[in-house]
């Protein structure tokens, strides 16, 4: 099973999302905005990604050049300030048990589909 971690306003989300559900995989959608991850299920999914917590924050956002601009942090507290600001969280992203991608091409996402006939 995979999982999405969604926001529904993000194109990129949406054609990333769009792109799992044509594969008829099984998905599991988290609108991570509304119901945001963890600091244990950041830290799994950054270690999936193969990243540092600080690679995963989207620093365009409003709330990052307010907090946490020119602050040096700890991957403890980046994981911390996207588990309570869930904005700063990269999207779409796409975790299975084999590994994830940030959908950014969506086209990332086919690196974790089954091959055509498999």
């Amino acid at each position: 099973m995979l999982t999405i971690y969604h926001n529904p306003a993000c194109s990129k989300s949406r054609a990333t999302l769009e792109i799992l559900r044509a594969s008829g995989v099984t998905l599991r959608v988290v609108e991570y905005l509304r119901t945001p991850p963890t600091t244990a299920e950041l830290a799994l999914i950054v270690d999936r990604l193969g990243i540092r917590p600080a690679d995963l924050v989207r620093r365009g956002e409003t709330i990052f050049r307010e907090r946490y601009a020119g602050r040096e942090l700890g991957d403890v507290d980046w994981l911390a300030a996207m588990a309570e600001h869930p904005i700063l969280i990269e999207r779409p992203i796409v975790v299975s048990d084999a590994g994830a991608v940030i959908g950014r091409p969506p086209e990332n996402v086919r690196r974790l589909l089954p091959a055509p006939g498999g």
